[in-house]
């Protein structure tokens, strides 16, 4: 019975008590009626809705991201990334799958029309482009950006087989 009583005082004595807040706790330092500083996120929920699709076809590997205007990488994926190893990241397949998963990111975040720039001469150039219009974005334009000697430096001899 004693017990009960206690406990009832005890409960009562936490109901009655000044509620502290962690600002009260952790002394935040601020004056008597300052308020503090919010941050907003910006990263998080801007919704951008063109954007530029650099794919990147070696004879090895497809890659692709994709970018905002400016360059900001807004989502990217390559083979390797998506589960391939060896000679089969160099397939067709391969870079459709990498394009599809980079655009479903990309038109998650509000995007829905790209540029595509290929750099590069392996087999998932073509791919790449329908794997990004199959995740619903749209193409607007294509240009090639693979790098062309124009009689610079010496190149490497020929490979013979």
């Amino acid at each position: 019975m004693a017990e009960d009583t206690d406990m009832k005082q005890d409960e009562a004595a936490v109901k009655d008590a000044p509620v502290e807040t962690a600002a009260d706790i952790l002394g935040d330092g601020l004056a008597e009626g300052e308020l503090p500083v919010v941050r907003k996120k910006i990263r998080g929920g801007r919704s951008i809705p063109v954007g530029v699709a650099h794919i990147k076809a070696s004879f090895n590997n497809t890659q692709v991201a994709i970018t905002d205007p400016k360059g900001g990488v807004i989502s990217w994926s390559s083979a390797g990334r998506a589960g391939f190893k060896g000679s089969r990241k160099s397939t067709a397949f391969a870079a459709t799958m990498v394009a599809q998963e980079a655009g479903r990111v990309a038109a998650g975040k509000g995007m829905h029309e790209v540029e595509v720039r290929l750099e590069g001469a392996g087999a998932g150039r073509e791919s790449a482009v329908r794997g990004l219009q199959s995740a619903g974005l749209g193409v607007s334009l294509i240009v090639d950006v693979t790098p062309i000697a124009h009689n610079g430096c010496r190149a490497r001899k020929r490979r013979r087989v």
